[in-house]
This record gives C-alpha cells, structure tokens and sequence, in this order.
C-alpha cells in the first residue's frame, strides 16, 4: 500500500523557480512550520497551489 505524501513531499513537489513570489513564499512558510499536521486553512492553501500548478 502506499503511504501519502507528508507535508514536506508536497510542498517539494509544488515548489519552483518559476513559481510567482507570493506563492513561493507561501510554500516557505508553510515549510517552516514546526508540525506534522496543517490547520483547515493552510490545507486548502497549499491545495490551492497544488491545483494551480498541477501538483495534486
């Protein structure tokens, strides 16, 4: 079985340099965050991304 991409995968998976600068520093924030788990907003943020930039 396969095991979800944690927090860290996806936000590497999302992440580039072309990316616009809000959205990268986004993706930094969200990477320094000191826990295993996003609250409901920061979920749908990086979603967002995700969606965006054809990541889900």
């Amino acid at each position: 079985m396969a095991q979800a991409p944690t927090v860290g995968d996806r936000i590497t998976r999302v992440y580039s340099d072309s990316l616009e600068e809000t959205a990268k520093n986004l993706l930094q924030s969200l990477g320094k965050l000191n826990r295993l788990d996003f609250t409901a907003v920061e979920e749908k943020l990086l979603s967002v991304l995700e969606d965006e930039y054809g990541q889900s």
